[in-house]
């Protein structure tokens, strides 16, 4: 598990995690149906990206998103996928 604590963090993450699948951004926007600008601005750490595009950027790199430290709620069945 990868901790997550600012919008720097979780873009280098992501870029990380594309470099070492081989993808370029391009590549990546595609597979997750947003714009490469959109994973441009992601990698970089911009503040203002829409969660939606996050999570099927995460979902088209193979992960997903998990919060810990939060009062104990009950967790779907099955985990959404937001990918294609």
């Amino acid at each position: 598990m990868i901790p997550i604590d600012s919008t720097q963090a979780l873009g280098a993450a992501l870029r990380a995690a594309r470099k070492q699948l081989g993808l370029t951004q391009a590549d990546l926007a595609l597979a997750a149906v947003v714009g490469v600008r959109f994973v441009v601005d992601l990698e970089a750490g911009k503040p203002s990206v829409r969660l939606e595009q996050v999570l099927r950027v995460i979902d088209a790199l193979g992960g997903r998103v998990q919060l810990d430290g939060l009062a104990d709620a009950p967790t779907p069945a099955e985990p959404t996928r937001h990918g294609a």
